[in-house]
């Protein structure tokens, strides 16, 4: 079991920058890739970053790609996301997940094992 905690999360205004964090405990060594999603009301959980645990490739969405940055700390089992540039269509909530092995899209929801209980991001406009 991997078991992950997310923090940062809040109230900003468009075009502030807020950032996010996730730490990870338990069997991390079962980390192959982490990431994060974000689910606004009455929408899907849909995917934003991810980040290649022992390459540190990363991949993003679209709609955050240049806007945003994930990182991560190998040492300290924590990730981060740097989110510049908020915008009202930002707002949700934000979900830390692990995928535990290579397998299918790193898009899915479903491919991921293990979620934090998620942070709440409000972006004003």
């Amino acid at each position: 079991q991997v078991q992950l905690v997310e923090s940062g999360g809040g109230l900003v205004q468009a075009g502030d920058s807020l950032r996010l964090s996730c730490a990870a405990s338990g069997r991390t060594f079962n980390i192959y890739g982490m990431g994060w999603f974000r689910q606004a009301p009455g929408k899907e959980r849909d995917f934003v970053a991810v980040i290649w645990w022992g390459t540190g490739r990363t991949n993003y969405a679209d709609s955050v790609n240049g806007r945003w940055t994930i990182s991560r700390d190998n040492a300290k089992n924590t990730m981060s996301l740097q989110m510049n540039s908020l915008k009202a269509e930002d707002t949700a909530v934000y979900y830390c997940a692990v995928m535990s092995f290579s397998r299918g899209s790193f898009y899915s929801a479903n491919n991921y094992d293990y979620w934090g209980q998620g942070t709440q991001v409000t972006v004003s406009s």
